[in-house]
């Protein structure tokens, strides 16, 4: 039977698949995401709805794509933990699933000739290929694209054709340019340059890919420093170029550390160093223009600093846990803070973007050989 199922991955990388019923009827109105049992501090971050037929594709930092039906994926039941996706894909011991695409039935041609992968490396390049390269799954994975020494794979994203992608990086600033600009290239090419570093220890800390030209970017900094824009502050520029800023970095701000497309439908969650992980609400952040500086969304103590921010679902439904006894189990659901929303002062005159020297094209390293080894 062809049924819907919801499949969830928490952000430590265990997965599971759940039918959509045990969701549907238990509260009205939303997907509650209360109940998933996960290892503590370990929360929901992906979750799609799919049927048994489509496929789930991962993709690792050495650049390998592993494919699963949904239906191999382990069921568990809402409560479950789920198993580790390390252990359900033939992937090396060193290696590490940094992307996960759900796609609709790889033998539809129509659909995979009309969509492509976008990937993007630490270093900044940025390929896009076709999704029919993809569509013949192998027990040992393939190469979904060629990483340079001392790179990783870092996203991968389906695109349609039409979508807008945007880099950011650590240093602060961000490209967003046209998917056309990408030329389609074979599975294992290892792409062209999508953004211009600012010096060797500066690197890519996400890629968004935007279909919806009416949705917001929040980028966040190590130390607890964040803004919410809309889209239209980031001007489209050409692939490759250093690109805009993005928020003015500091000492105080720190790095970069992550960007978001978001609405107010949206939670965040923020997870520190030190494995504190509060969540907030991206309604309680007003959107701001993209001069400004951002406000800091969370106090950080210490010499700590934030190591990951990722949107989840909201959940609108506080389930109230019994045990056998009727006794009320306190839930270990992590709870809502209100941002701090101190506004960050400029320093000095936010200096310029100075973007005058990358309008012209980028020259792409001509070492891709797009010859395809189908060694079927």
């Amino acid at each position: 039977a062809d049924e819907n199922v919801v499949i969830t991955i928490s952000h430590a990388g265990y997965i599971k698949r759940t039918n959509l019923t045990e969701y549907k009827t238990q509260n009205r109105g939303g997907v509650g995401q209360k109940s998933a049992g996960t290892r503590d501090q370990d929360f929901l971050e992906h979750m799609y709805v799919a049927t048994n037929h489509q496929y789930m594709m991962f993709f690792t930092q050495k650049g390998k794509c592993f494919w699963m039906r949904v239906y191999e994926i382990p069921e568990g039941s809402k409560t479950a933990k789920g198993r580790a996706i390390q252990n359900l894909v033939n992937i090396e011991s060193d290696d590490k699933v940094k992307a996960f695409i759900c796609t609709q039935d790889l033998k539809d041609q129509d659909y995979i000739k009309s969509h492509n992968l976008v990937m993007v490396t630490k270093k900044g390049q940025v390929k896009k290929t076709s999704l029919e390269k993809y569509s013949k799954p192998r027990v040992n994975g393939v190469a979904a694209i060629t990483i340079k020494e001392g790179d990783e794979l870092l996203e991968a994203k389906l695109t349609n054709g039409e979508s807008q992608i945007i880099l950011a990086v650590k240093s602060g600033k961000l490209v967003r340019f046209e998917e056309t600009k990408t030329r389609p290239m074979g599975r294992t090419a290892s792409g062209v340059r999508g953004i211009t570093l600012k010096d060797d220890s500066d690197e890519v800390i996400g890629m968004v890919t935007v279909n919806d030209m009416s949705s917001e970017i929040l980028v966040v900094a190590e130390n607890g420093y964040g803004k919410r824009s809309s889209l239209d502050e980031y001007r489209i520029t050409n692939r490759g170029g250093k690109g805009v800023k993005t928020l003015n970095i500091t000492e105080k701000t720190g790095s970069l550390i992550s960007i978001n497309a978001v609405t107010d439908a949206d939670d965040l969650m923020i997870i520190n160093k030190s494995g504190l992980t509060i969540r907030m609400a991206v309604e309680d952040l007003r959107v701001m223009g993209r001069a400004t500086q951002g406000v800091k969304l969370i106090n950080i103590k210490g010499n700590d600093s934030i190591a990951a921010v990722t949107k989840v679902m909201k959940d609108d439904v506080e389930e109230v846990v019994v045990d056998e006894d009727g006794n009320v189990v306190e839930s270990e659901a992590i709870e809502r803070v209100k941002p701090v929303l101190e506004v960050l002062e400029d320093e000095e005159g936010a200096d310029e973007d100075d973007d005058s020297e990358d309008e012209e094209e980028v020259e792409d390293d001509a070492d891709e050989d797009d010859s395809d080894d189908d060694e079927a």
